[in-house]
């Protein structure tokens, strides 16, 4: 399906997933927009790409900065048609020996401000009618995962807010997807928080063996395209612990539908 004509909005785009996308994005047509902290790696990214492409350096933790990067964005084509919120930060430390700095900090980059990025731009999608918000969770956001606490509760808390988000745009025109990848070889691991803080500074087999980025990608991007609200992007044991803890689509439809019946005009008049 082509996208000529439209414009994504991905952060953490410098590499890795990000990245990914940037590019099945741009090959199907998109003009993009990249967002991340090292403005060098995102101008390497853009210098791929075969369409229009707009670096918006910022970090997502400053809500000054996004909201002057959500401006920019909405007005260099006139609106933003598919966002990703897929900036983030993973971990590798047991619970026992983890820092509550490192808890406030994966909370704060992986939930409180993909929260913010969405914010930014649901106001903007719902007054045109139309638009796909993206968030990229993981399988340690159906599943928790040993030695990921912290990213456990972020991406947990994640799909809540995208599953509330989906069921009150749901008559907006706005769409709400979910992604959630296994291993794809990315730095994830590399760049992972270990109990203190720090960064642990090397990768392991299941990331390095995972699927490549750009096939990840494009998986996503065309499950997005066919409407598919929950994405699961992952191999062999993640995929089935993924397909395990689907949440239903008769259960979306259902929550859907009791926003078409007037739930959230009910809640409201009730103060």
């Amino acid at each position: 399906m082509t996208l000529d004509g439209t414009t994504a909005w991905i952060t953490g785009a410098s590499s890795g997933i990000g990245a990914g996308l940037a590019r099945d994005l741009a090959g199907r047509g998109a003009s993009v927009v990249l967002s991340g902290r090292d403005e060098g790696r995102l101008a390497e990214v853009a210098a791929t790409l075969p369409t229009d492409s707009l670096v918006l350096p910022f970090d997502v933790r400053d809500d000054d900065a996004l909201a002057a990067a959500a401006a920019a964005a909405t007005a260099w084509k006139g609106g933003v048609d598919l966002a990703v919120a897929n900036a983030g930060i993973s971990q590798r430390s047991i619970a026992l020996r983890t820092s509550m700095a490192v808890y406030r900090e994966i909370i704060e980059v992986d939930l409180i401000a993909q929260i913010a990025f969405a914010q930014s731009l649901i106001g903007h999608m719902a007054e045109r009618g139309s638009g796909r918000l993206a968030f990229v969770s993981s399988i340690a956001g159906k599943v928790g995962v040993p030695v990921r606490t912290a990213y456990c509760a972020a991406k947990f808390g994640l799909v809540g807010y995208a599953d509330a988000l989906r069921a009150e745009l749901s008559q907006t025109g706005v769409s709400v997807h979910v992604i959630y990848p296994g291993s794809v070889a990315t730095a994830v691991s590399r760049n992972a928080l270990t109990s203190d803080g720090s960064k642990r500074g090397k990768s392991d087999a299941a990331i390095d063996g995972g699927i490549p980025a750009d096939e990840a990608a494009a998986t996503m991007v065309d499950a997005m395209l066919a409407g598919q609200r929950e994405i699961i992007v992952a191999r062999g044991m993640e995929e089935a612990m993924g397909e395990m803890r689907r949440t239903p689509d008769a259960l979306l439809d259902q929550v859907a539908a009791m926003v078409a019946a007037g739930y959230i005009e009910r809640m409201e008049a009730d103060g």
